[in-house]
């Protein structure tokens, strides 16, 4: 096979347009439909300027600058500085802008100044799918992935580290300031930078400190609230009381991921599949989004549920959810709101047990219930735990379980076998009947079809692994546009799909239409 011949001083014979350098269904044109088709509206729901001024330099056109903060999370470009070198380099980017190159101060100037109103935009993506007929809403699933802060582990202290350091910063301040004690001289004008660096993690690390304390002795003052909220940052063991704090970003909490101990963020996602039939082709899309500080995922499976119904428009039959977000009070919350939920428990495997609560029978007329050997239970108080609601206990006589064939198994109390019946323990029962269902396992088995390659993709292809900025609210943003970046991966797929085949009718809007 010959060699192709080539030259980099390669003269085009006619000069090429910027329309012929990028294909027509790249997605970076969905890009620029879907900002294109923003209505007034909606720009000033964001609270972006469209007008401009009369006098002063030209600027950045906002529908410039916003297609390009969108496709660069889509591909995995985030960072102002990385924009500014795509926008000369990269030819999408130069399609975007038309050859024009916004500098890196120009683009973080517009995201920091509308990066939490731009999560407006994500409810856009969700209802331009659905009002496409592209999303299948027979069931979404929720879950939730540890993403690492800007900011490293180590930094993270409790009071005992943070009062260490403050020793250690002030006797590095002493040696420094002994260092350049002056004899008796005129002092210099300036403190040398690293004293001056010194002197600013004293202070920051004073403040932290008082905090700490603060958090703690906040904590200590509510040890058996019922509704007491752990303080930022707080150990996730129940009943623990240190309080930790992350000098970088305060807002960040130790968390175990996947990968071990990471200072980071709970990052939650709804995630919804596409109608295959409508769509021509599979794909997945977050139907709601959200992210907080605290390491577990109970407190967040209702709010999800709320955002996603206000999202999506449409209620979705089924709710799938993995054990971490179980909880009595949960499922309650949800057969209030009418919402079908497939969801498994921590507990699963004692399940099985043949002595486990479930297996005894109760009879609300006498309050008793009945073991599976037929000895009765009966009322004998309330007991409560920190944090916990109160707990009604029945035991049976110690004599009759000592005696019965199943002492060892069913317990190792002398005083006899007790059950502790919580204030959700009628739902909990009707849940798992449920769960038993052939219905309820096909559908919970979707679950794993959903959250999971989506986190995966919004990982390894949107770079989020790590964020960028620090801070909850800012954060908090981030994870916003990153989801509305990955539905509009998805929408971009369809698209592509309907102009190849010819049938795309025109608009953003019109993406499921042929």
């Amino acid at each position: 096979m010959p060699i192709r011949e080539h030259s980099r001083e390669q003269a085009w014979l006619l000069p090429p347009s910027l329309d012929e350098v990028v294909a027509d269904d790249h997605p970076v044109r969905f890009v620029a439909l879907f900002v294109d088709a923003l209505p007034e509206a909606e720009w000033h729901a964001l609270g972006i300027d469209r007008t401009g001024a009369v006098t002063g330099a030209p600027a950045y056109a906002p529908s410039v600058l916003l297609s390009v903060w969108l496709y660069g999370f889509m591909s995995g470009v985030r960072s102002s500085r990385k924009l500014e070198g795509a926008c000369r380099d990269q030819l999408p980017f130069l399609w975007l802008t038309g050859c024009q190159q916004p500098d890196h101060n120009t683009l973080w100037r517009f995201y920091e100044g509308h990066r939490v109103r731009l999560r407006r935009l994500l409810r856009r993506t969700v209802r331009t799918a659905v009002g496409a007929g592209l999303v299948a809403l027979a069931v979404q699933a929720v879950d939730g992935t540890k993403v690492a802060a800007n900011a490293a582990k180590d930094r993270t202290y409790d009071a005992k580290g943070l009062a260490d350091l403050l020793a250690r910063t002030e006797q590095a301040i002493a040696d420094l300031e002994a260092q350049n004690a002056t004899g008796g001289d005129a002092p210099p004008p300036r403190l040398p930078a690293v004293l001056r660096r010194q002197q600013a993690l004293r202070t920051q690390v004073e403040a932290a400190l008082a905090q700490v304390l603060a958090a703690e002795a906040a904590t200590a003052a509510t040890p058996n609230a019922e509704d007491a909220t752990p303080a930022p940052n707080a150990d996730a063991e129940p009943g623990a009381r240190t309080v930790r704090l992350n000098l970088t970003d305060a807002d960040a909490q130790l968390m175990k991921g996947r990968t071990g101990l990471v200072a980071g963020y709970n990052a939650q996602a709804m995630v919804l599949g596409l109608d295959a039939a409508k769509a021509g082709r599979t794909g997945l899309l977050i139907g709601a989004a959200d992210l907080v500080t605290d390491a577990d995922d109970h407190a967040q499976l209702v709010p999800l549920v709320e955002q996603a119904r206000a999202l999506v428009g449409q209620p979705v039959a089924v709710t799938a959810a993995d054990g971490g977000y179980h909880s009595g009070e949960n499922l309650d919350a949800l057969a209030a709101r009418g919402v079908v939920v497939v969801m498994t428990e921590a507990q699963q495997e004692r399940l099985a047990d043949p002595y486990h609560k479930d297996a005894f029978r109760h009879d609300p007329d006498a309050d008793t219930y009945t073991c599976p050997q037929g000895q009765v239970l009966t009322f004998r108080g309330i007991k409560q735990r920190a944090g916990r609601p109160l707990m009604q206990v029945y035991r049976a006589s110690g004599a009759v379980c000592r005696a019965c064939p199943a002492f060892g198994v069913c317990t190792k109390d002398r005083s006899g076998r007790a059950l502790e019946i919580g204030p959700h323990e009628a739902t909990l029962r009707r849940h798992r009947h449920w769960m038993r269902t052939d219905t309820a396992k096909r559908l919970y088995g979707r679950r794993k079809e959903l959250p999971e390659p989506a986190f995966g993709i919004l990982k390894e292809q949107q770079g989020a692994r790590r964020f960028l900025l620090r801070g909850l609210a800012a954060v908090r943003a981030e994870w916003s546009l990153l989801a509305t970046a990955f539905n509009l991966r998805t929408l971009a797929a369809v698209w592509q799909e309907r102009v190849r085949a010819g049938v795309w009718q025109g608009g953003a809007s019109s993406v499921g239409s042929g």
